[in-house]
């Protein structure tokens, strides 16, 4: 059986983290966006990578940041990935020599094969709706959209939850599923038991999944 990895992002809380951490989560992400009622501060996502066990990853996410603000931010905070979510090229995306994954917004008319292949290095690519503004704002999209082969590793986010997570694995088949409002009671504030749906949401379409 493939398992399908799971990201909690926009974590701004103890109790959110180590909820996430509970249900098995791979990976949680930190926004660094000043602009988004997720964003923490570089020394408060400091206190709580703290309390992250050993493989599980910490993600910082970035929208068009400067080189020294990203430089700064890294600097008062370990993370493991970063992810960027807005204009950046590849350059600025490797330039600070960590692992990194690129968000692409999706709509029609937008070639994913081709924007995919802008990011050679890339861990993964990560598929979000496209709205106004940054962040899927708990907007799905269209995954017919989603090219049968892309050359990186998708990351699937973009109105996501419990209710929906099993129908995405089913369509998409995805490496990873990346939630944020999906799981949240209000924004920037998880819920415990819309984690754990969700987490035995993503269980049992892997349990359906046969090998590919």
């Amino acid at each position: 059986m493939q398992r399908t990895r799971i990201k909690i992002c926009g974590i701004t809380r103890e109790e959110d983290l180590l909820t996430a951490v509970e249900q098995g989560v791979d990976a949680v992400g930190f926004v660094f966006y000043e602009p988004s009622p997720r964003y923490v501060a570089p020394q408060r996502a400091a206190q709580l990578v703290a309390h992250l066990p050993p493989f599980v990853t910490s993600v910082g996410l970035f929208v068009n940041a400067s080189e020294a603000s990203i430089a700064s931010t890294l600097s008062a905070v370990h993370v493991d990935l970063l992810q960027f979510h807005g204009e950046e090229t590849a350059d600025d995306c490797r330039r600070h020599g960590r692992p990194y994954i690129k968000a692409a917004r999706v709509r029609p008319g937008l070639h994913l094969v081709e924007y995919a292949s802008q990011f050679p290095d890339a861990q993964g690519l990560l598929l979000d709706a496209f709205v106004e503004g940054y962040g899927g704002a708990g907007k799905s999209f269209d995954w017919s959209l989603i090219p049968p082969v892309l050359p990186l590793p998708v990351i699937l986010s973009g109105g996501l939850d419990a209710q929906n997570v099993v129908q995405a694995i089913e369509r998409v088949r995805p490496w990873a599923v990346d939630v944020s409002s999906g799981v949240e009671a209000s924004r920037g504030i998880k819920d415990a038991a819309k984690i754990a749906s969700f987490v035995a949401g993503v269980r049992d379409a892997d349990s359906r999944r046969s090998p590919v």
